[in-house]
């Protein structure tokens, strides 16, 4: 009868490992594909401020931002985020004003990609965090996805003045 114990035991011990290490390649699959996911609307927001940028420069301030606009816009991947960091320095340097709607459209879109930029930044470490671990990197469980990689960008929150209502 000891011996029954013994096998019990085992097999409980295998079940209870085997969940633990299920439960491990799921979550690390899970924070990666958010990863993913995060960098994609990234992406879609970097794209959306350049293109509103450009629509801006288009209309009112002319050459060198519309210029950094359409290199942000046009920039390979590994251009990217210099690219984006010039568009936000030359944003800077523009006097917005929050009642014009073209000038509304970049501080909008600005402050989701601030927002977005977050998000990834928190998911990539969150990922990095998790695929880093002893027993996950022994048993490789995050190979079938690349590393996961922050995106370096200034914040790109641009100080704009405040309108008092009174004078609307």
């Amino acid at each position: 009868m000891p011996s029954m114990w013994w096998v019990v035991g085992a097999t409980v011990l295998v079940a209870l490992v085997a969940a633990y290490l299920i439960w491990t390649a799921g979550r690390v699959e899970r924070l990666q594909s958010r990863a993913q996911l995060a960098a994609r609307a990234l992406d879609a927001h970097l794209l959306r401020r350049a293109a509103a940028a450009a629509v801006l420069a288009e209309r009112r301030y002319g050459v060198e931002l519309y210029a950094a606009a359409r290199i942000a816009l046009d920039a390979r991947p590994e251009e990217r985020e210099a690219a984006e960091n010039d568009l936000t320095r030359q944003l800077r340097t523009v006097e917005l004003d929050p009642t014009d709607p073209d000038c509304e459209a970049v501080i909008a879109a600005s402050r989701r990609l601030a927002l977005a930029r977050q998000v990834h930044t928190d998911l990539v470490r969150d990922a990095r965090s998790a695929r880093g671990r002893p027993l996950v990197r022994l048993l490789r469980m995050g190979r079938r996805h690349t590393w996961p990689r922050y995106f370096d960008i200034d914040d790109p929150t641009l100080a704009v003045p405040t309108v008092d209502a009174t004078t609307r």
